[in-house]
């Protein structure tokens, strides 16, 4: 064997494993691994201390020794099967006329270790061959490798920093399974490059790095690789040997009986009941799996947005989705909830009350420890953490987490920042929109009764002032597009936070960041899918008018009709997917059809007394072999050299956790006959229908325009402060110091006997400046339409 390093530059780029995932999985004991299946092998496993990825793969070369040689992922002939119903321990079959290559994958229950079980059959010539590329660190960078001896066995290791790996491998008999091995630095010395140049092994290179690695060891025919995780070579060997030494059936074993138990514990709890075809119970089943593989184990309640990196396949990303969502997380807790998994959702929330942030608020992403990564404000997620807090309550599933507190701040947060969000739950733009506003007028509704009468009665007076003016702020009338789809009006994707003031703001300009050139197209052109949330959180009916209208359009514009079946696109001109050629996105392209669109249409369809079994029938259709549903998929001609087939995924994140949380509560609100996720509250105080204006709200950063006659007024500012107002050009004048309410600082201006044609004059003066606000606000009294 030669020592030292093989030829090759440690400065060579490092290549990432597909975003596309047939399979995730993990223990459900003390092993805090996470790994990922795609082409049939073994993708990346995520180390139990951090959560990016520390393999790029772990592959099978089988071959002769003679010339013939194949990699087995890029045959893709082969099949995949679960150990049972929900059970992600995995037995992948691949076919070649002259082999077949069972592999059965299951992590230990007890160590951080992943056990591979290998057996070759056909041509007695064949032998396989294990190809690893260590990531260690989320990087190929400065990781280095060596074949070692480790206390009288031989190993296959690579570290990086603090982090390490090991490959053992035993016989049937648990004795040493290695044959030759090298190392070697990727696309010039590793053991791919090998079999590709001599098609057969013929390098053993003892020692390679730092920089971009790869290990390749010869095994029999039958063995059992253990790759084990630690902080060392030397303990990430002693993890992988440990586990070699119990025999691969009873850990196989073990992994079919506790996840076999997790499902029927909470299928006690469940709410689904019968009625669902084969396929979709089915799809029911796997989408529950993913969502519970996704939670980590070092931070229980915790859950990554997906186990993949969109077009990771194209660059080196560390963060991919690999991080936490407000968001995601709330609506993933929602379906365990759904499934009956109420541990794991209560989880949740006490690992939402350990990171909301001091003024209540979440951040708009963060590592699994609670560090931020992306900082920016999107309001629906501060207040889906209040409605998960409320599902839970509604159940009588708190188990004594007081939730007061965190639901005092969140909505203090919310009545100071909102209506207007810095961002909308797509992350682009700021502006008013209905999804955001939504679930932030539901929040307000489900957390009042956590609050002191005052604070109640002004958490109250904000939602209904929010949900009567959803049409007046985020809705347009006698467009081009009413005119040319016969409708006479429609909801916007986004409405400049103007727009709670000047209607003429809808005429503006709102960017679409994604994509090359910006369209130019005015907040009043574009639509999206959020406004269905209107219908599914009870603020709005099936069949109001204007619903109807804004479904026709989004159908016209936004729908498309694929072989899995109908799929929708979230915006008109969005630009986040694949190129029209079917190369990756890169900071622009073309936005395509995601299926957990589909899953929202299912229950505007559900709440408009139609059956939604076509949608769970169609996202069925859409997700991978192993049942994992994708972030979006192709709705273009196929690409056939870049596997983009209509209706199949694409290259974006898979699996979406998102979507497959879709997909079970979708199942679940059809077996109830509603969505599971209405919060009853906010159903009990509105039915759907749009409330009476009664009382404005007039806060400095929302400042209304308008009074309709006879409703009440409510001035506030975020600061002790001093208002002073006058009527009709500034007569009969009064002065007074605001009240600290959730948040906000409060005054009552008696508008009772104003008729319409009448104005209110204010300014304020903020504590303890003694200058006024550097500006005058006129609210004019208008007649009362409703």
């Amino acid at each position: 064997m030669s020592t030292g390093n093989p030829p090759g530059a440690p400065g060579l780029p490092p290549t990432w494993s597909s975003s596309a995932k047939e399979m995730v999985g993990c223990s459900l004991g003390p092993s805090r691994l996470w790994f990922t299946i795609g082409g049939g092998i073994l993708n990346e496993v995520y180390h139990p201390r951090i959560d990016i990825p520390q393999i790029r793969d772990l592959g099978i070369i089988v071959a002769d020794g003679r010339g013939f040689w194949v990699e087995v992922k890029r045959m893709y002939r082969h099949t995949l099967a679960l150990a049972g119903p929900g059970v992600p321990a995995v037995r992948i079959v691949h076919q070649h006329e002259r082999f077949e290559l069972t592999l059965r994958i299951v992590p230990s229950r007890d160590r951080d270790v992943l056990l591979m079980e290998i057996e070759l059959t056909g041509d007695e010539s064949l032998r396989p061959y294990a190809l690893l590329a260590p990531h260690l660190g989320g990087t190929g960078n400065n990781n280095s490798a060596a074949i070692a001896g480790h206390r009288g066995h031989r190993v296959l290791w690579a570290e990086q920093g603090p982090y390490a790996l090991a490959l053992a491998a035993v016989t049937a008999d648990q004795q040493d399974a290695w044959g030759r091995a090298s190392c070697g630095f990727v696309g010039a010395s590793d053991g791919w490059q090998d079999f590709a140049r001599n098609a057969a092994m013929t390098w053993e290179y003892a020692n390679a790095g730092p920089g971009n690695i790869a290990l390749a060891g010869e095994l029999p025919r039958n063995s059992v690789l253990a790759l084990g995780f630690g902080s060392s070579t030397e303990s990430a060997a002693t993890l992988a040997l440990s586990a070699l030494f119990e025999p691969f059936e009873a850990t196989w074993q073990r992994q079919i009986d506790d996840w076999s138990g997790w499902h029927r514990e909470c299928a006690t709890r469940s709410t689904l009941s019968g009625g669902l075809p084969p396929e979709c119970l089915s799809q029911f089943t796997l989408s529950t799996m993913a969502l519970r593989a996704h939670l980590d184990k070092t931070y229980p309640g915790a859950l990554v947005a997906s186990l993949s990196v969109p077009w990771g396949n194209t660059k080196e990303e560390r963060e991919g989705y690999h991080l936490v969502w407000p968001r995601d997380l709330c609506e993933c807790a929602g379906a365990f909830l759904a499934v009956g998994a109420t541990r794991e959702a209560l989880d949740t929330l006490r690992y939402l009350r350990a990171t909301q942030l001091a003024d209540g608020h979440w951040n708009q992403n963060q590592w699994l420890g609670g560090k931020p990564y992306w900082t920016g404000v999107q309001l629906d997620e501060t207040a889906f953490p209040v409605l998960l807090a409320s599902q839970l309550e509604e159940r009588g599933a708190l188990d004594g987490v007081e939730v007061a507190d965190m639901i005092r701040r969140a909505l203090a947060f919310i009545v100071c920042n909102g209506p207007a969000s810095d961002q909308d739950r797509w992350e682009e733009d700021a502006g008013l929109n209905t999804f955001t506003l939504a679930a932030c007028i539901a929040a307000l509704v489900c957390g009042a009764r956590y609050l002191d009468p005052e604070a109640r009665n002004l958490a109250l007076a904000v939602a209904d002032y929010w949900n009567a003016s959803l049409e007046d702020w985020t809705a347009v009338t006698g467009t081009p597009l009413c005119g040319s789809h016969d409708i006479p009006g429609y909801y916007v994707r986004v409405a400049p936070r103007e727009a709670v003031r000047d209607r003429g703001a809808l005429q503006r300009v709102l960017p679409v960041r994604n994509q090359a050139v910006d369209p130019g197209l005015p907040a009043a052109a574009q639509i999206g899918v959020d406004f269905l949330q209107l219908v599914r959180f009870g603020l709005r009916r099936a069949d109001d008018p204007l619903i109807t209208a804004t479904v026709l359009l989004a159908d016209m514009l936004l729908k498309v009709e694929t072989p899995t079946g109908p799929c929708w696109h979230r915006y008109n001109d969005d630009g986040y997917g694949e190129h029209d050629d079917g190369s990756a996105y890169d900071g622009t392209g073309k936005g395509r059809a995601w299926p957990l669109l589909t899953g929202e249409r299912g229950h505007y369809e559900l709440a408009a007394g139609r059956d939604p079994l076509p949608l769970l029938v169609a996202m069925v259709g859409m997700a991978s072999p192993g049942g994992m549903l994708p972030e979006q998929i192709w709705d273009a001609p196929p690409v056939p050299s870049r596997g983009l087939e209509p209706g199949r995924p694409t290259g974006s994140a898979m699996p979406l956790a998102w979507a497959h949380a879709e997909y079970i509560k979708l199942a679940v609100s059809r077996s109830l006959g509603k969505p599971f996720d209405r919060p009853q509250c906010v159903w009990e105080r509105y039915a759907g229908k749009r409330p009476r204006l009664q009382r404005v709200v007039w806060c400095a950063h929302a400042p209304a325009s308008e009074l309709p006659e006879g409703a009440a007024l409510t001035v506030a500012v975020t600061a002790p402060a001093t208002f002073r107002w006058g009527f009709d050009g500034w007569k009969d004048i009064e002065e007074r110091r605001t009240t600290a309410i959730l948040g906000l600082h409060t005054v009552e201006i008696d508008t009772s006997r104003l008729k319409s044609g009448r104005a209110v004059d204010l300014t304020y003066r903020l504590e303890p400046n003694e200058e006024w606000a550097g500006r005058d606000f006129r609210i004019t009294v208008v007649p009362a339409t409703r």
